[in-house]
C-alpha cells in the first residue's frame, strides 16, 4: 500500500518518537539498524522528514533526531505519507488507472472508493503517539 520509503519512514518517525520519550536524540546509524534500513537511504528520508518538519535535526555532539513530545499528537500517519508518498493513495485509482473519476470509472471504483475512504480516516485519526506508545507498552514492535 505505502511505498517502502514511506514504510522505512514511519518506522523511523515511531523510533525516534519512543527515544524522544526517554529525552534521547537519536543517530542515523541507530535509526538505520533499527528499522533495518541502509544508513544512506535512512539519511535521504530523514531529510525529507526534517524539510516537513516532522522530525528535528540537532548537529554537533551529542545530537542527532528528535521530536518534541508535545507534538507527537498532532503528527499525523496521513501527514508522514504526505511528505514521502504525495497524495496518491487519497486519489490513485484501485486498478492504477490515470483516468478513473466518478463520470468515467473503472471496474472496480465503487468497492474501491469505499476501501480508500476507511484508509484515507485511519492515516488521518492515527496519530505518531499512539503508534509509540504501542511500541512503549510493547504491544506493537518495528521489525
Amino acid at each position: 500500500m505505502f511505498s517502502k520509503t514511506c514504510e522505512y519512514a514511519i518506522r523511523a518517525l515511531i523510533f525516534i518518537a519512543t527515544q524522544s520519550y526517554l529525552n534521547k536524540r537519536v543517530t542515523i546509524k541507530d535509526i538505520a539498524e533499527k528499522i533495518d534500513s541502509p544508513q544512506s537511504f535512512t539519511a535521504k528520508i530523514l531529510q525529507i522528514l526534517a524539510k516537513n518538519d516532522l522530525v528535528h535535526s540537532v548537529k554537533g555532539i551529542g545530537g542527532g533526531f528528535e521530536i518534541p513530545v508535545e507534538i507527537l499528537s498532532d503528527i499525523r500517519l496521513s501527514q508522514i505519507v504526505m511528505a514521502i508518498d504525495g497524495d496518491s493513495i487519497f486519489t490513485c485509482c484501485g486498478l492504477g488507472l490515470g483516468k478513473c473519476s466518478e463520470i468515467h470509472h473503472c471496474s472496480v471504483h465503487e468497492q474501491f472508493k469505499e476501501i480508500r475512504s476507511e484508509i484515507v480516516m485511519m492515516l488521518v485519526n492515527t496519530n505518531l503517539e499512539q503508534l509509540a506508545l504501542g511500541i512503549k507498552s510493547g504491544d506493537s514492535f518495528l521489525k
